[in-house]
């Protein structure tokens, strides 16, 4: 990736979290997010100078949020967690050929068919609009 679409990407973005920066926030340890990542729950990109793995911010929600579609109760021991619909939809974006960089910019870039990005649009609950869309790209 070249530095304009880098640039490009951390502006779509906004916020990028390291590992150890994740591990805190789920209350866990950088071991455990580097799992995480390997089952594709999570996926990032290198950022910044020196290249460091960053992961979205947008991908963490509160603990009860985690389903937006079906929200809980808040519990302060779970305070924060991996958005549930982004591995399926990861997996999708993957399907059609995507890799990281690219289904990152796909999540956070403003589709005709959406009111705003399909991160957003996760975030809300809505994921099988938003996997449907994805599956589009294949």
């Amino acid at each position: 990736m070249n530095a304009s679409a880098a640039d490009a990407l951390d502006i779509l973005v906004g916020e990028w979290l390291t590992v150890p920066d994740v591990a805190e926030r789920l209350g866990t340890d950088p071991s455990k997010v580097r799992r995480i990542v390997q089952e594709r729950r999570l996926v990032g990109s290198r950022r910044g100078d020196p290249r460091v793995f960053s992961i979205p911010e947008a991908f963490l929600v509160p603990g009860h949020l985690a389903n937006p579609a079906q929200p809980t109760q808040p519990d302060a021991h779970a305070p924060w967690t991996v958005l549930a619909s982004l591995q399926g939809t990861l997996t999708v974006l993957s399907d059609a050929g995507f890799a990281d960089d690219e289904a990152i910019e796909w999540l956070f870039t403003a589709q005709e068919a959406l009111p705003g990005t399909p991160i957003e649009a996760l975030r809300a609950g809505r994921k099988t609009e938003i996997r449907r869309l994805a599956a589009a790209e294949l």
